[in-house]
């Protein structure tokens, strides 16, 4: 098993990286590492052709990482993502660790939306992330 300390360090260097230095962001991965997105069906095998992908990338990506949780060989990151300067959507990547690198990233985005009404007499009065 992973040290937990060593895997939430390499997370954090990526995603200093990440958007800037591309090739420095991707020595978290394993050469042989997936990266899927399950909302539209993609799976890039190999970091060598995802990380060509992100370099084409057409937009300025922004990322807040909200919350980094590690349990074994799993990091769950909680971020929120602008696009070009945008509004930010919530997102959720799960790393997959093989020894010290990722094996395996699922990223999953969405945009949020304002609470119903109807559910008010049974919520918190704080946030639930209240740094937004």
């Amino acid at each position: 098993m992973p040290d937990q300390s060593a895997l939430l360090d390499q997370v954090r260097r990526y995603f200093e990286y990440a958007g800037a230095d591309v090739d420095r962001a991707h020595e978290i991965y394993h050469d042989d590492a997936v990266l899927e997105f399950p909302q539209s069906g993609e799976r890039f095998e190999g970091v060598a052709n995802f990380r060509e992908w992100r370099r084409q990338y057409p937009a300025d990506v922004r990322f807040r990482i909200r919350r980094v949780t590690a349990c074994e060989d799993l990091v769950v990151v909680e971020v929120s993502v602008s696009y070009d300067g945008g509004p930010c959507q919530y997102g959720v990547q799960l790393l997959e660790f093989r020894d010290d690198k990722v094996a395996r990233e699922r990223i999953y985005g969405m945009d949020g939306w304002d609470a119903p009404e109807w559910r008010a007499p049974w919520r918190a009065d704080t946030r639930a992330d209240a740094s937004e």
